[in-house]
């Protein structure tokens, strides 16, 4: 067989001039700057043309590089649009560049090549004014239509003490109230069919089934749901915004707050990349110590979904059996970090401090009460037949549409695509442990939980193994821009006091580069792509979420059904709206 030429030659043999240069990076990710004119060209050739082709459109973004110190000799630009994508019959992916100049730079949507780009071309929009012509669509989707401004620019104030004191006059709060109002003809719905009116329907943005502040309004036909627009924001709180202000240490504690269920979850995707950046390599002790972590907040995210899915159904009882499980899990959480669901306990190359004495027992003792529990579930749930008859068939879509959308995680495997990051790209030592990945069928409400309800014995089964096999050695790495130094060292020398004082204060100096390491998560694959000019905080973080794209699928497999159907199908994506709207 003769090799395959690499990606990078192919591109250049194919696309000439239009490929700009290859950008090496810290990550390893091939980086790839073309020209705006060959964009929707070179995209659209990696997904349907090239062998073995990038089927995924992972995330889309755009970087604000006016005042960037440490370019090098990238193509020079005011702006840089960033395009993601993912190849499953690889194990690769591939990070495109197109450099654009203007205060209100514009590129071609590329919606027609991938739909999951609708969003995300909105959200690019709205947070750096970047114009993608022929959007179906190109309006705000973070903030409110009302908002003046684009606040992952540069010039954007970080700060609310930059800007003047909030003033919310009765003028101001009736056009707020008025740009709320819902008008069909601007999503291009229509309120007549075959001579019928139309009635559209307001769920949210307070409503149980919404999990969360997510207004959803319905176009229907009786009670056939016709078309569905989501509108989410309401819980955006510039998360990415204060990446650029924080230090690198300082913003842990805010990506807690990104999927709030997922604990340390979500610290662990960004130290994984400061450390990318850094150079840093932790113990293997911190290494089991955070898979240990991590896979007890996986469990505790499927109890809680478990639980309010069914109540979503229509069964009352599981949800207080789950959350009562969690708070045997929480316990042995608070032994070890202090914390419970947000413990901020993960640190730049370590942990926050030593396991305690008896934790293991703790954990032991979990781990013998959940698997009966589980049966429980599978009987009074699972085996039910008015649930069955509520979820089998209700929400599914092929593998095919999964890939376009940008569905990973349960979602995912429940079509069948045998795919877990911890198997396919292990990071942390994962491939030192034995565990499966499980996948469904049909990918349908009911297979999604079929999986994730495998998922929480694969997870025990990694648990289990962490304890039996805890490495012994520090907590931390030994390296200069980590943890800081030991609190006794500190007392032996002015140096290694100064030290310390400006690693608690400032926080490490990270080389200037960019890397984006990722994880799965509980609800599906979690990155940070980070970027350091060489400094104390961060050039741009950007955060990409499962839960976005996975909710921007909601009118597609909506579409025919009924209006209870749509609560059953909310329930099953297992999405948090902060994990959406950052």
């Amino acid at each position: 067989m003769q090799p395959q030429p690499n990606i990078i030659d192919e591109l250049r043999n194919r696309f000439g001039s239009g490929i700009l240069m290859v950008q090496p990076t810290v990550d390893g990710i091939p980086t790839i700057w073309c020209s705006g004119e060959n964009t929707r060209e070179i995209l659209s050739y990696l997904k349907d043309q090239v062998a073995r082709p990038y089927q995924m459109l992972y995330d889309l973004t755009a970087i604000d590089e006016r005042r960037r110190a440490h370019r090098g000799d990238r193509p020079q630009g005011d702006f840089t649009v960033v395009y993601h994508l993912m190849s499953f019959e690889r194990n690769a992916d591939i990070r495109i560049k197109v450099p654009l100049t203007g205060d209100a730079p514009s590129l071609d949507s590329i919606t027609d090549i991938w739909p999951a780009a609708n969003w995300y071309e909105r959200e690019a929009w709205d947070m750096f004014s970047i114009i993608f012509s022929g959007h179906p669509c190109l309006r705000r989707i973070l903030l409110p239509s009302t908002w003046e401004g684009h606040p992952l620019r540069k010039e954007y104030p970080a700060r609310a003490t930059e800007k003047g004191p909030f003033q919310f006059p009765l003028d101001k709060q009736l056009r707020e109230e008025e740009a709320l109002r819902f008008q069909p003809e601007e999503w291009g719905l229509s309120s007549r069919k075959d001579g019928t009116d139309l009635m559209f329907l307001n769920i949210g943005p307070q409503h149980p089934g919404t999990h969360g502040i997510f207004r959803i309004a319905l176009q229907l036909d009786g009670e056939e749901i016709i078309d569905a627009v989501p509108e989410i924001g309401f819980h955006h709180r510039g998360a990415e915004k204060m990446g650029e202000r924080q230090t690198w240490h300082t913003y842990i504690p805010y990506t807690d707050r990104i999927d709030y269920l997922g604990g340390v979850m979500n610290n662990l995707a960004y130290v994984l990349s400061v450390e990318k950046l850094a150079g840093i390599t932790v113990p293997d002790r911190v290494n089991v110590i955070r898979i240990m972590l991590a896979e007890l907040f996986r469990v505790a995210g499927h109890l809680v979904w478990f639980g309010t899915f069914a109540t979503d159904i229509g069964a009352m009882s599981p949800v207080f059996f789950t959350f009562n499980d969690r708070e045997h899990l929480f316990d042995i959480i608070t032994a070890i970090t202090g914390g419970r669901m947000h413990p901020s306990w993960f640190r730049i190359g370590g942990v926050a401090a030593d396991l305690p004495d008896g934790w293991d027992g703790l954990i032991r003792k979990f781990l013998a009460y959940l698997p009966p529990r589980l049966k429980e579930y599978d009987t009074l749930v699972m085996k039910n037949a008015i649930f069955k008859a509520r979820t089998q068939g209700i929400g599914r879509y092929t593998l095919d549409d999964a890939l376009e959308w940008g569905v990973t995680g349960p979602g995912l495997r429940a079509c069948g695509l045998e795919w877990d990051l911890r198997k396919k790209r292990p990071y942390s030592g994962y491939d030192q442990f034995e565990f499966d990945i499980p996948t469904g069928v049909n990918g349908d409400c009911y297979e999604r939980a079929v999986v994730r309800l495998a998922e929480i014995r694969q997870s025990l089964r990694i648990i289990k193994q962490c304890v039996d096999n805890m490495p012994e050695g520090s907590y931390k790495a030994n390296h200069p821009l980590t943890t800081p130094p030991q609190k006794e060292k500190t007392m032996h020398d002015i140096e290694t006091l100064i030290t310390h004082f400006l690693g608690v204060s400032w926080g490490p100096v990270i080389p200037a580069g960019e890397a984006c390491i990722a994880i799965e998560a509980g609800k599906g694959i979690n990155s940070y792509y980070l970027i350091s000019d060489g400094d104390i905080h961060a050039y741009r973080v950007r955060i990409r979420t499962p839960s976005f794209p996975h909710l921007q699928m909601l009118p597609a497999i909506t579409r025919g059904l009924m209006v209870p159907d749509l609560l059953a199908i909310l329930g099953s994506i297992d999405y948090v709206l902060a994990d959406v709207d950052r």
